[in-house]
């Protein structure tokens, strides 16, 4: 199980509650002991916004997708657990991602990096913008997930890379282009979030135009339902009752949302293994296929 956090998050500060701080991950009375036979890993990457979208933004979250698929390899390369099925739990774009780049790495000398595409049964996806904001509001979602992450700061970030994650940008285009072939390949569970975010300040705004606005913000639903969860075909959906920096936090067992999560985690880790393992021989018969057409083509 892979858990990838989002905009100024960390591999440890997402997932744990603030008053009480607990990490469920790993918590011993929480994920691991109702997932036992599960290694759990916590991706974490420098998340603060410029680094995250950058100047070409599209680039950059590449970037972060580039080292989860390397660091990923690396690791099960040396715990033996190469061929082991993944489950994504994202609270962000880096995941998804990840899935495309790996998908695309057939080359001989680095085919070893399409593992991770081959051994990926499923996604859980909290929060997570498949499709921009309504192009009405006046922050995109990217300027709502930066302050919902990280409410007691006044940011002035450059308009251009705030209108990353709006309707119709390039950088969520590109990633929606990128996941929406493979879907059929995975298992997909979308939760969104059923509570809006209490923003309770002001935040100054630079539009791409140079004009500075200021904007009230209050209660906000960050991503909305049908950008966190579109209605796809043999895909699943729930909403989660808090609002989007909570609903990847559980304080227990019995913590609204926990089981629903949870419960489809292990649904997933069951039925996995079979599924995963004739992939790799369906994987491993492609790719044979493919050296052999290319040494025939160097014959000619």
């Amino acid at each position: 199980i892979v858990a990838v956090h989002g905009l100024n998050g960390g591999p440890i500060k997402t997932w744990t509650t603030n008053k009480t701080e607990k990490f469920w991950l790993a918590d011993p009375d929480m994920l691991p002991k109702n997932i036992s036979n599960a290694r759990i890993l916590s991706f974490g990457y420098d998340a603060a916004v410029t680094a995250f979208f950058g100047r070409t933004s599209s680039d950059t979250i590449l970037q972060h997708a580039h080292t989860l698929v390397a660091e990923l390899v690396a690791d099960r390369q040396l715990e033996g657990a190469v061929n082991r099925p993944i489950i994504f739990l994202c609270h962000s774009l880096g995941g998804i991602v990840a899935l495309a780049y790996s998908a695309s790495r057939i080359s001989k000398l680095i085919q070893h990096l399409h593992s991770i595409f081959v051994s990926t049964y499923a996604v859980l996806s909290l929060g997570t913008p498949h499709q921009g904001s309504d192009k009405a509001d006046l922050a995109s979602t990217g300027r709502k997930m930066l302050d919902a992450m990280v409410p007691s700061k006044v940011f002035d970030t450059d308009g251009q890379l705030l209108e990353a994650l709006k309707e119709g940008s390039e950088t969520l285009q590109n990633i929606t282009d990128m996941f929406a072939p493979l879907m059929k390949n995975f298992r997909i569970y979308f939760f969104w979030e059923q509570e809006k975010t209490d923003f309770g300040t002001t935040r100054k705004y630079v539009c791409t135009s140079g004009m500075e606005s200021m904007l009230k913000l209050t209660l906000v639903q960050v991503v909305k339902e049908y950008s966190a969860a579109p209605i796809l075909d043999d895909t699943e959906r729930a909403g989660l009752p808090y609002d989007h920096r909570n609903m990847c936090k559980f304080e227990s067992r019995t913590a609204p949302g926990y089981r629903l999560v949870v419960a489809a985690l292990m649904t997933y880790t069951l039925n996995a293994p079979g599924t995963i393992t004739q992939r790799w021989v369906n994987a491993t018969e492609m790719l044979k296929a493919k050296r052999a057409a290319e040494a025939a083509e160097l014959m000619y």
